[in-house]
């Protein structure tokens, strides 16, 4: 098992809280680098939400 499958395995079901986290993440970010590389974190942001699941796609 890969370690993207156990990451995974360990979120699946708490998609509301890892949503939470990759938001949090990247208002992180964007504080930190005064908002440079939004678009870039924006699109990481979505990605991350596409690998690891959303709420409504169960």
């Amino acid at each position: 098992m890969s370690m993207m499958d156990k990451i995974k395995s360990m979120l699946k079901g708490h998609e509301d809280q890892t949503g939470k986290g990759i938001d949090k993440t990247g208002d992180m970010v964007d504080k930190r680098t005064q908002g440079k590389y939004e678009g870039q974190v924006d699109t990481a942001q979505e990605r991350a939400r596409d690998q690891f699941g959303r709420p409504d796609q169960q």
